[in-house]
């Protein structure tokens, strides 16, 4: 595995990968860069940083980054729902159920999104509860607030 720290207006951020896919990009709890880029670095990890930056300053919408997700079949189809989920929108947790196929999996689907490793890319923020409230977030509640208005605010620029 290898690791690249991104500082970002929300924190650190640290990207994890293999050779040829990301695998997790998770805010940390530090101030100080620890993982920088080397000539072992792969392309793979490089190119996020740089997706990740050009997102933070309000010039990327969307991820093209090989990742890779493990997980179980229901977890890898609610993750693979969240990428459904335009730019600047939200959907309810019902509404992910509902796509993947299971209404009354609300609360499984909830759990799932917060055990998403890969943070922006698959827009696990995007996700709110049924009454419009924002709930739950790994990150942090601040932090999804902070996505969701930068991604709305770039949606009108």
């Amino acid at each position: 595995m290898y690791r690249l720290d991104v500082s970002s207006p929300l924190g650190m951020v640290e990207i994890t990968s293999t050779e040829n896919a990301i695998t997790a990009v998770l805010f940390v709890d530090r101030e100080e860069t620890i993982h920088e880029q080397t000539s072992e670095t792969p392309t793979v990890l490089k190119d996020c940083y740089e997706q990740l930056i050009q997102y933070f300053n309000g010039e990327r919408t969307k991820f093209t980054v090989p990742y890779e997700m493990y997980g179980t079949d229901f977890q890898k189809s609610v993750w693979t729902a969240l990428t459904t989920v335009p730019f600047a929108k939200t959907e309810s947790y019902k509404d992910i159920a509902i796509k993947v196929g299971n209404e009354k999996a609300v609360r499984a689907v909830g759990t799932t999104n917060g055990k998403n490793p890969i943070s922006i890319i698959v827009p696990c923020h995007r996700i709110i509860g049924a009454n419009g409230k924002l709930t739950g977030y790994a990150g942090g509640l601040w932090r999804k607030e902070w996505l969701l208005m930068h991604e709305q605010k770039m949606a009108k620029e």
